[in-house]
């Protein structure tokens, strides 16, 4: 079985994207992982900038000549850039904010998934649910209760996340390069 070109060079240039990809996801875990206080105030700015951008693109909206709520536009976009200018200011209150938006998602989601559960009729996996349900409800009470803690360590476990996935692509690279090799060594004595 002869494989063409185009496999054997796809493979080739694959690995070093793999690699790559692989490489930098460690850094950024490391990063995290070692960081997760400046790796918050980066994401608490880069949330800041998005709201004043926002704010400002409502804003110019206001002077279009085909708007109908301009007055609407001009309110959400001076709150938007008050809000923007508060949060780049005040980065604690970024990161506890980023917190409690995590914590109430995981109280909504744990208790959907209880009500799911209970509901209706006996199901296969219905344990599951309400396990998940259960574990995302404690989870989300305590990462609102201390939002600002919380999210810190759920940076270092992302971050811990992170470097696992790198290490998985940088094997996964290393394994293509060596079939890539096999492949361009089968493929050279096939065609000689």
């Amino acid at each position: 079985m002869q494989l063409d070109e185009a496999s054997t060079e796809a493979a080739v240039n694959s690995w070093q994207a793999t690699f790559g990809l692989g490489v930098i996801t460690v850094t950024l875990g490391l990063i995290v992982t070692f960081y997760p206080s400046a790796t918050l105030n980066v994401i608490s700015v880069l949330f800041g900038l998005l709201l004043l951008a926002s704010g400002l693109f409502h804003l110019i909206r206001v002077f279009g000549s085909n708007e109908a709520h301009r007055v609407w536009l001009g309110i959400s976009g001076l709150l938007l850039l008050v809000i923007g200018v508060v949060l780049l200011r005040h980065l604690h209150l970024t990161v506890a904010l980023i917190g409690l938006i995590i914590g109430i998602t995981w109280i909504v989601q744990g208790v959907i998934a209880l009500i799911v559960s209970f509901s209706g009729g006996a199901r296969e996996g219905r344990g599951w649910w309400i396990l998940f349900g259960i574990f995302s409800l404690v989870g989300g009470i305590v990462i609102t209760a201390v939002p600002t803690e919380s999210v810190k360590v759920l940076a270092v476990l992302i971050g811990i996340w992170f470097i696992v996935g790198g290490l998985f692509e940088v094997v996964g690279g290393l394994r293509i390069r060596r079939e890539a090799r096999r492949l361009q060594s089968t493929d050279s004595t096939v065609t000689a």
